[in-house]
């Protein structure tokens, strides 16, 4: 480094530290990677920026994409089942409960559909993307029951709301959704379970190549993210994650209907 310190020793001192201290902190201050699987529909640029400025706010600085492929990510968020990746998330995706998510199908009421065979032939809502409770978990019940939907019987929504609309208007004799997420609306809009699975643990932040100690500060603050304190930051997620939870610290809920 080239000096243009002028005669006085202890300035001379006193300004090199303060070049070197910065120096310090930049390299210090490079964001953490972290990649988000985008629900679909969703351009997520609002809430790409919300998250980021809360992170931050909570010690993390992150420059977040909506992408998990990069090779240099130390965080990534997807949606799957148990299959599908080798290790358990870091935190689980919960629902408005608290709970692991459990997929559903929902009929009306006065439809009197008393289990997912009767749905043959009928017209299904269903979610697009990658998320496996917006359709392939419920599609593999109806399959289990010997129910082999047409192509022309399905109605893929953009969001669980959707989904659950076409339902409500009677485009549909059943919808999938998600546990936590279609209880408030079950009692006054006479409609039922008629199908539930297991909880799914699989759908969350996974740590990955870029992964170090210091990722451990973004990993607690978003623990603390929640769908209520900011529903415009949770856009970019699935419908029914409402925050996340380190795993087996929170437990499915009754699914008893």
């Amino acid at each position: 480094m080239h000096s243009v310190c002028k005669p006085g020793l202890a300035l001379c001192i006193v300004v090199l530290a303060g070049i070197l201290s910065g120096a310090h902190a930049s390299a210090d201050e490079t964001p953490v990677q972290i990649g988000i699987e985008p629900a679909a529909n969703v351009t997520g640029v609002a809430a790409r920026y919300r998250l980021m400025q809360f992170l931050r706010a909570q010690g993390c600085n992150a420059d977040i994409r909506l992408d998990v492929t990069a090779s240099d990510l130390a965080l990534a968020f997807v949606t799957g089942t148990p299959d599908d990746f080798a290790a358990a998330p870091v935190l689980a995706a919960v629902n408005r409960n608290g709970h692991l998510p459990v997929p559903v199908w929902v009929t009306r009421r006065p439809a009197g559909v008393r289990s997912i065979s009767e749905l043959h032939g009928r017209d299904l809502a269903t979610v697009a993307g990658r998320d496996p409770l917006g359709a392939d978990l419920p599609l593999a019940a109806l399959k289990n029951e010997g129910v082999t939907p047409e192509p022309g019987q399905f109605y893929e929504a953009g969001d669980f709301s959707s989904a659950l609309g076409l339902l409500l208007h009677n485009n549909t004799h059943a919808a999938v959704s998600e546990l936590g997420f279609i209880k408030p609306f079950l009692a006054r809009n006479s409609l039922v379970v008629s199908w539930h699975g297991e909880p799914v643990n699989a759908a969350g932040w996974y740590r990955q190549a870029g992964w170090g100690r210091a990722v451990t500060a973004c990993e607690k603050a978003l623990v603390r993210t929640q769908r209520a304190d900011d529903p415009q930051m949770f856009r970019i997620f699935p419908e029914w994650v409402y925050g996340f939870a380190v795993p087996n610290s929170q437990y499915s809920e009754d699914v008893t209907q």
